[in-house]
């Protein structure tokens, strides 16, 4: 069914000055949603301030070229005049990160804007939908409810956001209404050829140096069923890599014949393993993830455990291990 957005339009109504957030680490649908619906809400007068509680990843520099999106710090002064804040793509406090506790003392009115299921009380509206493939489609149907022209620049956005959200059209969350919803962007002025050179052939030698130590460190386990694979601390000065440069780096997990569920765990710079889960169709990654205090997609979530390396790994293999054995 679809989402009503007539509470979205009337909170844009009601107030003037709106803040946009997304997850820690963001990625393509976050930034692309954020950045498009900030456009949208500009073209209505609004005031807007964009930011994120981590760094802008490099390879989204070309989404946010007059340097709108800041980075959040506490106690966060700057952005307390706030009248509304929208999340986007998460509804969780663990995706927040520092901007969470802010975010409880804040007093404005709050709307989640989401795909993924799993949910915190964030003391905020949600408009979730868990069939889109994207948050990005569900910006895209906010925009057009506003009655806002798509500019060419929120369609880039957004086609980043969703390309990104299906693997480049390529996962089964890609639909027949996935495909009517890029030509749409495609018609308002996306340019594919334009993004795919910045997203897939502009990568610095860092992450392609990281990519091999991935790859190098790729084990199978659960007689093939399993491939997990790891980034270490050590790894980004070993590197001249960065943490963003892990994205994506979870696909060689399940690009191995035969894998069933594709693990990729990262130590986190300030302690921690940050797990990224991936599914090929049979088993809801989402519940394992939910485990450990995560969540996600049933083909696609993610967690962070507060343990060593060696401790998440064990567990998390465990868990995994018996998730098989019941569909066994």
């Amino acid at each position: 069914m679809p989402l009503d957005w007539s509470p979205f339009v009337d909170l844009v109504r009601r107030h003037q000055r709106f803040l946009l957030t997304t997850h820690v680490r963001p990625d393509g649908d976050g930034i692309g949603s954020m950045q498009a619906l900030g456009r949208a809400l500009r073209q209505q007068g609004k005031d807007v301030q964009l930011v994120i509680a981590s760094t802008l990843p490099p390879r989204y520099d070309f989404l946010d070229p007059e340097k709108r999106i800041e980075q959040f710090a506490p106690p966060g002064e700057r952005w307390r005049n706030a009248e509304a804040v929208l999340v986007l793509d998460t509804g969780t406090w663990n995706q927040l990160g520092n901007f969470g506790p802010f975010l409880k003392t804040l007093p404005a009115a709050k709307m989640v804007i989401d795909h993924h299921l799993t949910q915190d009380d964030l003391g905020a509206l949600r408009l979730v939908d868990g069939t889109a493939e994207a948050t990005g489609r569900l910006v895209c149907e906010a925009i057009e409810a506003l009655g806002v022209p798509l500019s060419a620049e929120a369609a880039n956005d957004l086609f980043v956001a969703v390309a990104m959200d299906t693997g480049w059209f390529r996962h089964s969350n890609a639909t027949a209404a996935t495909f009517h919803l890029a030509a749409k962007l495609l018609t308002a002025g996306a340019r594919p050829e334009v993004l795919y050179e910045h997203l897939f052939e502009q990568s610095t030698l860092p992450r392609l140096r990281l990519t091999g130590l991935v790859l190098e460190r790729l084990q199978l386990a659960c007689a093939g069923r399993v491939a997990h694979t790891e980034v270490r601390r050590a790894d980004y000065a070993a590197t001249g890599a960065t943490p963003q440069d892990t994205e994506d780096l979870v696909n060689y997990t399940r690009s191995i014949a035969g894998v069933e569920v594709g693990l990729f765990f990262m130590e986190q710079p300030r302690g921690g393993v940050k797990v990224s889960f991936r599914s090929r169709a049979r088993v809801d990654v989402a519940r394992i993830a939910e485990q450990f205090g995560g969540g996600g997609h049933r083909l696609a979530s993610g967690a962070i455990i507060e343990s060593t390396l060696e401790d998440a790994r064990a567990r998390v293999l465990q868990a995994v291990t018996a998730a098989l054995g019941d569909l066994s």
